[in-house]
């Protein structure tokens, strides 16, 4: 994890909150860094983190892990770490038997539809159902004997995905919803999952997607990159937005936004335009 980020959160694994959903969001830039902040704030926090990767390997994010102080290869033989591997998964959904339904399985039996309004391919929501039961049984509460975690957390990278392999917005977002209410309320957990931002205007699944998690959120950290394109010393912008959805908007939301430069193991934050290589 990165302490700078830490305390622009006022945070620490100690005194994490529960019960909150945190949208990660990148726009002309690669959000990746807060995907392992996050994966090694919630283990160093001793959390339960069911790990949804649909972007990366497992090796890749063990080796950013061991830079931020982590192993994942001894979380998740302790049973800390519920990781399942997008890239590894599909190929087993397509070549081999299984024998329950596999919690990618929507690959496979996704019901392709054309709609003559986009020329675009729809699937069916009940598609991710495999997928939600797959959190649902790796968060759920230990049986007496095992280690006792402080509290479960889902962490998906990146839900943008499955809109590329064909489900809708509206069936990602009744996902989030169950595992909502089944993570964040029933067990007083947290949620963390990272959309991509295209910026395209003409992508309404991805818009759909995107604002319908933001309204639902209780914290938005969205890497931006510069607008005047690329810079050794500075490598984009980020802003923080801090969201009580069941408040007034005028009451609930309220904002920062910071220049970062990403390095080997951490991440310097500091205000626009004060860098130090340019004061």
């Amino acid at each position: 994890m990165f302490p700078e980020l830490n305390n622009l959160l006022n945070t620490t694994p100690d005194r994490a909150e529960q019960g909150k959903l945190t949208l990660l969001c990148d726009a002309n830039t690669d959000g990746s860094f807060l995907v392992h902040h996050f994966l090694s704030f919630y283990l160093k926090a001793n959390c339960k983190v069911c790990f949804v990767a649909l972007i990366q390997s497992f090796s890749h994010y063990n080796i950013v892990g061991q830079k931020l102080g982590v192993s994942l290869t001894v979380a998740r033989e302790c049973g800390q770490l519920v990781f399942l591997e997008g890239l590894k998964s599909s190929v087993d959904v397509f070549f081999r038997a299984q024998a329950e339904p596999h919690p990618l399985q929507f690959l496979r039996s996704v019901s392709l539809q054309p709609s003559p309004e986009v020329h675009a391919w729809e699937a069916n929501a009940e598609n991710l159902q495999p997928l939600y039961e797959f959190v649902r049984e790796a968060l759920k509460p230990v049986d007496d004997g095992e280690a006792a975690w402080r509290c479960p957390v889902l962490l998906v990278d990146d839900l943008s995905v499955l809109l590329s392999l064909g489900m809708g917005a509206v069936a990602v977002l009744d996902f989030i919803h169950y595992c909502r209410a089944t993570v964040c309320w029933e067990r007083k957990g947290n949620i963390v999952a990272l959309v991509h931002d295209s910026g395209d205007t003409e992508d309404e699944e991805n818009n759909i997607l995107l604002n319908g998690l933001s309204h639902q959120s209780h914290l938005i950290l969205r890497a931006e990159g510069l607008a005047t394109g690329f810079c050794r010393d500075v490598h984009g912008q980020l802003r923080i937005l801090w969201r009580t959805p069941s408040q007034p908007t005028t009451q609930r939301d309220w904002s920062l936004t910071y220049q970062y430069k990403i390095q080997d193991k951490s991440v310097s934050f500091f205000a626009k335009g004060m860098s130090p290589a340019v004061l």
